[in-house]
């Protein structure tokens, strides 16, 4: 059975899955954000390909544009939100020892998923 890409806040598509890196290519939708989490067996690579929004790592936030990119340490709370009126789209590597939906721990989400 195929797995649903599709979320509340818009869709991924894998692009990569080997044993030592994961690569998604994830579409935010306009005013739309990702849950606050974090993962405990991975860390994460984000580099934007078209639209712009805002990234929280930790305690810091981050605009990023087109060809902005920032990493999320192991273990690190994170989110991106859409904050424009077209597509967010960027690449996320994943490097670690688990790649599964099943690492990640949400911390505040828009969409009761907690």
């Amino acid at each position: 059975m195929p797995e649903d890409n599709h979320r509340p806040w818009g869709f991924y598509e894998v692009l990569s899955d080997k044993p030592d890196h994961k690569v998604k290519r994830i579409t935010v939708l306009p005013k739309k954000r990702l849950s606050l989490q974090l993962h405990r067996k991975r860390k994460e690579h984000w580099i934007v390909v078209s639209g712009e929004g805002l990234v929280t790592v930790g305690e810091n936030i981050v605009r990023l544009k087109p060809s902005g990119s920032i990493d999320i340490p192991q273990g690190e709370a994170h989110r991106i939100e859409n904050t424009g009126d077209i597509p967010l789209v960027f690449i996320e590597v994943q490097q670690g020892e688990y790649f599964g939906e099943d690492d990640i721990v949400r911390l505040e989400d828009d969409f009761g998923r907690i």
